[in-house]
């Protein structure tokens, strides 16, 4: 059994592949964003639900195409969701002939984690940190100076936020995997993620300003679990080099007791070892 398909292909036939693959996504997401626009009201029902829950229960809009885009991009957001193991299947089909079967089996298993990290990372956007930062957000409402201030947030600046919410903790939740992936290739070590720790929580930082509002709750709220996560991804490393090692000691005591096992022992007495002597009883 060859260990990779080594039959060279010109460049053209490749680019046919990948021409071939582009188009099984094209096509699922075109599919995707008609079903999701049949029902882009109710998935919007659904993203507004943190916001009612913050107190607020009143969206607006002041553009006339205002609530027809926002339809649309709730549609092409839902699309892109939906089609999503659509597209990692379409994306491994065209690298995986490239890979040597070791490489495949090191490279599926984080594949197959991506999307229920990413859902873990979209749920606790949706679950925790959305109703959390939206109740910090609308806190300011009241009377101020005489004045009544009051939130009126449009359904376009809302889908922002929501989806903003949702694609940056799904991203950010990724972080193990792309470090163990990082470790495993090679190119960072166990020992420099932890000794890089201090940096990690900057690093932290910086993706939580870029990926949230500019609000400190927001910031907090993704800072925190994606040090934990980078916390996480040590563990899990450890752990693997912990398993990988105990199975290369019970391979090598394994091939000690057959190396024992093949041993020539003394010389057979004559008569092959029956009591009595040689030739018949």
């Amino acid at each position: 059994m060859k260990d990779i398909d080594d039959t060279k292909q010109p460049l053209l036939a490749h680019l046919v592949e990948l021409r071939r693959r582009l188009l099984w996504c094209l096509a699922t997401l075109v599919v995707a964003f008609f079903l999701c626009y049949w029902w882009s009201r109710e998935i919007f029902a659904i993203l507004v639900q943190p916001l009612i829950r913050a107190g607020q229960g009143k969206l607006i809009y002041t553009d006339v195409f205002e609530a027809f885009f926002t339809q649309v991009k709730v549609a092409a957001f839902a699309a892109i969701m939906l089609s999503f193991p659509v597209l990692a299947t379409q994306i491994w089909r065209f690298i995986a002939p490239g890979l040597y079967v070791k490489e495949k089996k090191a490279f599926l298993p984080f594949l197959v984690m991506t999307p229920f990290f990413f859902a873990a990372g979209a749920s606790f956007a949706y679950f925790a940190a959305m109703p959390w930062a939206l109740h910090f957000l609308l806190s300011f409402q009241g009377n101020i100076g005489g004045i009544q201030q009051e939130a009126l947030p449009g359904v376009g600046n809302y889908l922002t936020f929501c989806t903003r919410f949702i694609f940056g903790f799904g991203a950010a939740f990724l972080l193990p995997i792309l470090l163990m992936i990082l470790e495993r290739a090679g190119i960072v070590t166990r020992e420099q993620l932890a000794k890089s720790r201090r940096y990690a929580i900057v690093g932290a930082a910086a993706v939580a300003a870029v990926l949230t509002p500019p609000d400190v709750v927001s910031m907090l709220l993704l800072l925190v679990p994606l040090y934990g996560l980078y916390e996480f991804a040590i563990l899990a490393i450890r752990i693997t080099h912990w398993r990988a090692a105990r199975r290369a000691a019970r391979s090598n005591s394994n091939s000690v007791g057959e190396e024992a096992q093949t041993e020539e022992g003394p010389e057979a007495p004559p008569g092959g070892g029956r009591v009595g002597g040689s030739g018949p009883i």
